[in-house]
């Protein structure tokens, strides 16, 4: 029995010996990543290879899209000025604005979406990443330059389109992710845990071995050393910083005959193949999580 104890102790550490060290515990302060969130890219008009098949297809404008995923304070600076100029209102549910409503074509499965006043961001829940006090909204300074989340589609339509821009396309998106060969991660053919934030890639805001951390700041994967952590630069050919993990991105096109919207990018909550700049995610336009947040097109 002695003997037997002693082989499974030395088993046991053989096994934590080749398992990755643990993440430090998220550090305190505000992060500088020194990566502008008010910072665009250029894209090109031109063919790109989309989609896990690799079709030609041809984006026939250029535009401009954000480097960086629209951050707290961003949204915090955006909800103050819409309310103050009457584009959006609040309601017992959170924050809320009209949209004209879809085509409804009464399609299997398919939810109408009237005219009328949407959700844009829930003030009852608990995840509500920012703080209101009941005038106005602030943003907890450590976590300022981190994603805004918990944002319906509405809400990040509607935050785009008060200064003038829009959600990308799909087809945007993914050529602003890509470039335009055939790589599978924005930045190259492979993928390692200091390109991206996802699951158990041990980023220094990871909370405990083994678990989903939390949303890392915009443009943390650049190079940089943030309290030991040696990240890789890791932007798209265009030089956008987390198009493949941290928050899901909602995207701008609304299909015929469905109500669902979608996502790209994957999050901190995936594993690292669903990083993949061909990966889909869906869900209604009311839809809001801690895991998917958004940036805009010009």
């Amino acid at each position: 029995m002695k003997t037997l104890l002693i082989a499974l102790l030395l088993f046991s550490l053989a096994l934590s010996g080749c398992a990755p060290a643990p993440a430090e515990a998220a550090p305190a302060g505000f992060v500088d990543t020194g990566v502008d969130p008010e910072a665009w890219a250029l894209v090109p008009a031109g063919e790109f290879l989309q989609g896990l098949h690799e079709h030609e297809t041809l984006i026939d404008a250029g535009y401009e899209i954000m480097v960086t995923d629209v951050t707290r304070e961003q949204f915090t600076r955006y909800l103050n000025e819409a309310l103050a100029a009457g584009a959006i209102k609040m309601n017992a549910e959170g924050v809320v604005g009209y949209y004209p409503g879809d085509e409804f074509h009464a399609y299997e499965h398919e939810e109408e979406i009237k005219a009328g006043e949407w959700l844009h961001l829930p003030l009852t829940d608990p995840a509500l990443p920012l703080s209101y006090d009941g005038a106005s909204f602030s943003a907890p300074v450590e976590y300022a330059n981190h994603p805004m989340t918990m944002v319906t589609w509405f809400g990040a339509k509607a935050y785009c389109e008060y200064y003038g821009w829009r959600l990308p396309s799909e087809l945007e998106w993914e050529k602003a992710a890509r470039g335009e060969d055939n790589r599978p991660f924005p930045w190259g053919f492979e993928i390692q845990t200091e390109n991206a934030n996802y699951y158990s890639s041990y980023d220094i805001f990871e909370k405990t071995f083994g678990k989903a951390g939390g949303t890392t700041p915009v443009g943390f994967y650049n190079g940089g050393v943030y309290t030991g952590y040696q990240t890789v630069d890791s932007p798209s050919p265009y030089g956008l910083y987390d198009m493949a993990g941290d928050v899901w991105q909602w995207t701008g096109d609304v299909y015929a005959k469905q109500h669902y919207r979608y996502m790209r990018g994957g999050s901190f909550q995936n594993y690292a193949y669903n990083l993949r700049v061909w990966t889909r995610n869906n869900a209604g336009p009311t839809f809001y999580s801690p895991a998917v947040g958004f940036r805009c097109a010009r």
